[in-house]
Order: structure tokens, then C-alpha cells, then sequence
């Protein structure tokens, strides 16, 4: 089964929740591959392929996709789910942005915050504000999953998988980024 992951980042440094979910992707099948898209991240693309169990690192740097939104993601990501059968983003904002879209957008039902992979195609899920858990089993073609990243441990380093450049899709033209107003605490 092979796997697109959603490479969680600031454009600065990978976020743990890569790591976390790419061992959710690994329970699930042994193809996984991961995509970075940002601007200026091709240090971002080595530090994930370092990790254990990465096919491959697809790079595809852009200002388009600096601010990771769903949108202009969304259509970069479509062509490519032609060669997936599934794609794993961690329940981060970004991925709770992108991956609904894009489950929309490939007509396929989305697998929201997985808790624990019991096959290949079936899952544990918190339901009712995490006071209850939820058995799902998937019967499409493609999967579109979520990832609650506290539920698995990180991957760990080791390897080197190659990195794959890819070219930007297009600006949608459907959002666009004005400001990001960020308070620190004490």
C-alpha cells in the first residue's frame, strides 16, 4: 500500500508530528512517502528523510505554498494521489485544513484523528469528546486520514531516502495569505 505523507513544518525545522505519524503510516503499509512543500525548505527535505522507513522525500518548493494553504495544497496534492492509496496528515491545523479538502475533492469519505492502526484499513478513533472509542473500517479505494500524533510514538533517524523535487501547481487564485499576528507568552 503506498502512502503520502504530509510533511508537518514552519518553513524552519520539521514538527515532531512527522515523525509521530509517519509511525502510524508505517502500520498501516511500508510505501510511505513524505511531502514537504514550503518556501525555502530543502533542509526540512533532508531532515525527513532521515527517517526510518521513508521511501522517499517529495520536495516541491514554492512561496505558494509557504503558509500551507488548503486550497493551492489541495491542488498539488490531487495528481498526485494517482499513485496512493492513502494520505496521512497529522491532526495538526494544517492537516485538519488540508485533508478534508482533499477527501472532498477525491470523493472519498475522510478518518478523522486516528488513535491506533488495527489493519490496513481499519482504525481506532476517539468519538464523544474522547469518552468513547470508535472502530472504523474502510472500504474505499483511497483513505484520507487524520492522525491524533500524542497517540504514537516518533520514528526514529537513521536512514537516508532520496529526495524527489517537484515542480508547483498552479495559485488557485481561491485564497491568499494577508498576515500572521503571533503573542508570545512569559
Amino acid at each position: 500500500m503506498a502512502i503520502l505523507l504530509l510533511g508537518e513544518h514552519d518553513n524552519a525545522a520539521l514538527n515532531d508530528a512527522t515523525a509521530r505519524t509517519l509511525s502510524a503510516a508505517l502500520q498501516i503499509g511500508s510505501d510511505v512517502d513524505i511531502l514537504i512543500a514550503g518556501e525555502n525548505c530543502a533542509a526540512i527535505a533532508d531532515e525527513a528523510a532521515k527517517l526510518s522507513g521513508v521511501r522517499k522525500v517529495l520536495l516541491c518548493e514554492n512561496p505558494l505554498y509557504a503558509h500551507m494553504q488548503a486550497e493551492n495544497m489541495t491542488a498539488r496534492l490531487l495528481p498526485l494521489m494517482a499513485e496512493y492509496d492513502a494520505f496521512l496528515a497529522p491532526a495538526t491545523a494544517n492537516g485538519k485544513n488540508i485533508a478534508p479538502r482533499l477527501a472532498a475533492r477525491l470523493d472519498v469519505q475522510q478518518i478523522s484523528e486516528i488513535t491506533a492502526v488495527l489493519a490496513a484499513d481499519s482504525f481506532e478513533r476517539p468519538i464523544y469528546a474522547g469518552n468513547a472509542l470508535q472502530k472504523v473500517r474502510s472500504g474505499q479505494d483511497k483513505n484520507v486520514i487524520t492522525v491524533r500524533t500524542t497517540a504514537f510514538t516518533p520514528a526514529e533517524t537513521g536512514q537516508s531516502a532520496p529526495v524527489e523535487r517537484l515542480e508547483a501547481g498552479e495559485d488557485t487564485g481561491l485564497a491568499s495569505f494577508v498576515s500572521e499576528e503571533l503573542s508570545q507568552s512569559d
